[in-house]
């Protein structure tokens, strides 16, 4: 269930082009040459705002906007990335969720899909950066701002400080987006905001904002906070989560930025399906990704134009989600191999990618996820998936499951619910949605759920705890506390060797530290953005003796 396996990813980015590009007035490139005529207009166009600016100036921003920056009409790319940061903040949806559907209703394509999926998911992820920015700008606390007009100012502050958009083309358009979406008394204050955040550029900003985040300079979490663009509690959380799996402090601020940058979109060839050379045959613009045989990066393109994402025999799956589920099907089990668990099914991509190779191991695979809608997705992922490696796909609680199924499957998977704090990099609203609340509240789930699939699990069969969360109160710490429960009821689960599994798919993978502090070997496997260029996937396999 955890978001690394989520099927629906936006455009790629293609912001604009070199120096030699024709561009349009909001900065973005025009891929026709405008004729003399249109040439004429636009530099007669020029000479008029540069008339009308030497007029107005020093009479106050209201009077020193140019015409264009007083325009009442909206640019359709920036208004859909308004209309997405409105519906993230509004009703908590996901902009991955909200924004393909969007594009194609308003019927934006290319460029202008391309600049509006930057605009959106850039300003989603810096926002906690052009908070601060748009603070000390205006001298105001941005929180007090309505929230429409706050996120014209965040779009705003995204093209001045955070894409290639000429500043003068970054302000006309968001004050024309101020004034059609939130009034002409609040794009007056858009303009003169804007303006002032024109005069310095990002690197300039940014030392700003650390200073103000961090005056003496022995607060790292804050200066992190604002300067990487992540709550405090989710800085000082990550900086854990590398200590506590072997990993060093250190590299904290290059894990944070690592989340701010956009992922290239993966696919898993679905082993028996679609072999992965067949993919890498028909994609001029992909690469065989590292660390697993089925992955393949692409580096440009739609992956919904791919004959084999269109059919189901490959899908899109970040490399990490992969691998985890590789490691179960590479790890060992004694006895029978032939009936195999998917506790959390939901949307499928782990499902599929067992329910393939069951087909070519004699195996059968149930796949079970507690929402019906999420079933459904399942369903599609298998779609490609030969019928007797399917047994059933089944809406209802994985908690259940082991008492209703004692000891009945080889190989369980558990990719729990989970914070999602390891794939903030694909769904950048997460950060700002997470308390530090939410991970009490699932780590009793998760536990449950660990519990429901040793029950599930036979004797000798093998368990895969997994999340896309690197927070050790999710990963590590749960697994302890579930084996010694077992431990003092008697049941014996043997952690296994995730590393050596992991280590047999991929031989060169940095797994940092082996060994804990105390001199412990380290069995579990934790995967992060700025070593592995994964989501931060965590995996512990267990056997139930």
């Amino acid at each position: 269930m955890s978001p690394a396996d989520d099927r629906r990813r936006p455009p790629r980015r293609e912001p604009g082009g070199g120096h030699g590009d024709a561009r349009r007035d909001d900065g973005r490139r025009d891929d026709t040459r405008r004729d003399a005529p249109r040439r004429d207009d636009a530099r007669r166009d020029a000479a008029g705002r540069q008339r009308g600016a030497a007029r107005a100036e020093g009479r106050g921003h209201r009077s020193a906007a140019a015409p264009g920056e007083r325009r009442r009409t909206t640019d359709p790319a920036r208004d859909a990335a308004f209309d997405v940061l409105r519906a993230v903040d509004g009703s908590d949806s996901y902009a991955n969720l909200v924004l393909p559907p969007l594009l194609a209703e308003r019927g934006l394509h290319g460029r202008d899909a391309a600049f509006a999926t930057e605009l959106a998911y850039g300003t989603l992820r810096l926002r906690g950066r052009y908070d601060a920015v748009l603070a000390l700008a205006s001298g105001r606390d941005p929180g007090a701002l309505d929230a429409p007009l706050l996120d014209v100012l965040r779009l705003g502050a995204h093209q001045v400080l955070g894409m290639r958009v000429p500043p003068h083309a970054a302000v006309s358009e968001t004050v024309g987006l101020a004034r059609a979406r939130v009034g002409a008394g609040p794009a007056q204050l858009v303009n003169a905001v804007l303006r002032r955040v024109t005069e310095a550029g990002p690197e300039e900003w940014t030392t700003r904002v650390a200073q103000a985040a961090d005056p003496t300079g022995d607060d790292t979490v804050a200066r992190l906070a604002v300067t990487e663009s992540h709550p405090a509690w989710v800085v000082r959380a990550l900086r854990e989560a590398l200590v506590g799996h072997g990993r060093r402090a250190e590299e904290l601020p290059d894990l944070l930025a690592a989340d701010n940058v956009a992922p290239r979109v993966t696919l898993v060839a679905r082993p028996g399906l679609v072999a992965r050379q067949e993919l890498l045959d028909e994609l001029p613009h992909a690469r065989a990704a590292a660390l697993t045989p089925s992955a393949v990066v692409l580096d440009g393109g739609d992956p919904a134009d791919v004959r084999a994402v269109a059919d189901g025999r490959a899908g899109v799956q970040d490399e990490g989600s992969q691998l985890v589920a590789l490691a179960l099907l590479a790890a060992g089990v004694e006895g029978t191999d032939a009936r195999w668990l998917d506790l959390c099914a939901g949307p499928g991509g782990k499902a599929a990618l067992l329910a393939a190779a069951a087909a070519g191991r004699g195996a059968r695979l149930v796949a079970t996820e507690v929402q019906p809608h999420r079933t459904r997705l399942v369903e599609r992922a298998l779609r490609a998936v030969p019928r007797r490696a399917v047994e059933a796909v089944r809406t209802g609680d994985g908690r259940a499951v082991g008492a209703d199924e004692p000891g009945a499957f080889d190989r369980v998977l558990v990719d729990a619910p989970c914070t999602g704090l390891g794939a903030l990099r694909r769904r950048p609203e997460s950060r700002w949605r997470r308390t530090p609340a939410d991970v009490a509240g699932l780590g009793t789930l998760q536990r449950e759920l660990l519990s429901s699939a040793l029950d599930a699990v036979r004797p000798g069969g093998v368990v895969a705890y997994v999340t896309c969360s690197p927070h050790l109160a999710e990963t590590s710490l749960v697994v302890r506390d579930v084996v010694r429960a077992r431990a003092r009821a008697g049941v014996v689960v043997t952690p296994l060797d995730a590393r050596a599994v992991v280590r047999g798919l991929a031989p060169d993978v940095d797994l940092g530290d082996d060994r804990t502090p105390g001199g412990e070997p380290r069995l579990d496997v934790q995967l992060w953005p700025h070593v592995h260029g994964t989501d931060a996937m965590y995996l512990a396999l267990l056997r139930r003796d």
